[in-house]
């Protein structure tokens, strides 16, 4: 069980520190590449929380952009950038799973929330909930989400159920020797790295990182931590999306070059959108009180 040097309130907006010495309660960890729109927001969102009281410390690898998003990040005095350099072409699960191991090699916190430059957290309660939740558990290694979007229950249910029959009718062919494709999961096996709460000193003790394997960043770790006896929690996208929001796919469909009607795209745009005017109304509203 994850031991931390601090105890939350009900509400979990302030901090009981517990030690002599202060310590940041908790890590976030983000890895930008070439998203300036997105990682505008998401830290602007994540500064009002912290001006809030939020005891937390902010890490940001930037990907070598080379682009404005490098110039903004250098221009945050209350982040801590490390600016990875990349010497050849690699695979974005890789790079991205590289930046997250740079983070977890500095941080001195015992826990780490990993996000993406496309979630957006509008309740900072979410913190303390999952830090409470992991306190509380037995053996808890990590906290997320199986599902990037929330779709719901119906919704939800029927894609499991719908990938249930598939996947047992592309085995039912391949036993038949009749071509299929690779049956896939119908159950998500692995949380993802887009909100994930993540115990530092265990994997530090087990000499775990992300990356590993070559497979997507947490995704080899998950199943030692389980070979292990550890739990992996997975909360559902009803509750963990009542604090946030997340692009699917936000970060690739800007590198991707997504066609300008593809739905990803469309959400994304539609909600930066509204978060930019929401925020931008903000400081007009700030700016006209001081005057």
């Amino acid at each position: 069980m994850l031991d931390l040097p601090f105890a939350f309130n009900g509400g979990g907006d302030k901090l009981q520190d517990n030690t002599e010495k202060q310590l940041p309660a908790f890590s976030i960890a983000i890895v930008n590449y070439k998203t300036l729109d997105l990682t505008q927001i998401c830290l602007q969102l994540l500064k009002r929380h912290i001006d809030a009281g939020l005891n937390a410390q902010v890490w940001v690898v930037d990907n070598d952009s080379q682009d404005e998003s490098t110039h903004y990040l250098r221009s945050l005095d209350w982040i801590h950038l490390i600016e990875r350099r990349v010497t050849e072409k690699e695979p974005g699960f890789m790079a991205h799973g590289k930046g997250l191991d740079l983070i977890l090699a500095e941080i001195k916190t015992d826990a780490v929330f990993l996000m993406h430059t496309d979630t957006f957290i509008y309740d900072a309660t979410v913190f303390s909930m999952m830090l409470n939740a992991m306190q509380a558990g037995d053996k808890v290694a990590a906290i997320g989400c199986l599902h990037q979007l929330n779709r719901g229950y119906v919704r939800t249910a029927w894609r499991t159920v719908n990938g249930f029959f598939k996947y047992h009718f592309r085995r039912l062919k391949q036993s038949l020797s009749l071509p299929s494709r690779p049956p896939k999961p119908y159950i998500e096996p692995y949380i993802k790295s887009f909100f994930a709460l993540w115990d530092v000193r265990l994997m530090k003790e087990l000499g775990l990182q992300f990356l590993m394997e070559d497979r997507i960043p947490s995704y080899a770790m998950q199943d030692i931590l389980k070979s292990k006896g550890y739990q992996i929690k997975a909360l559902s996208p009803m509750r963990l999306f009542q604090f946030l929001d997340h692009v699917e796919a936000g970060t690739v469909g800007l590198a991707a070059g997504y066609a300008e009607g593809h739905r990803r795209l469309a959400r994304k745009k539609t909600m930066l959108e509204k978060l930019m005017k929401q925020l931008t109304g903000e400081k007009q509203v700030g700016n006209s009180i001081a005057d």
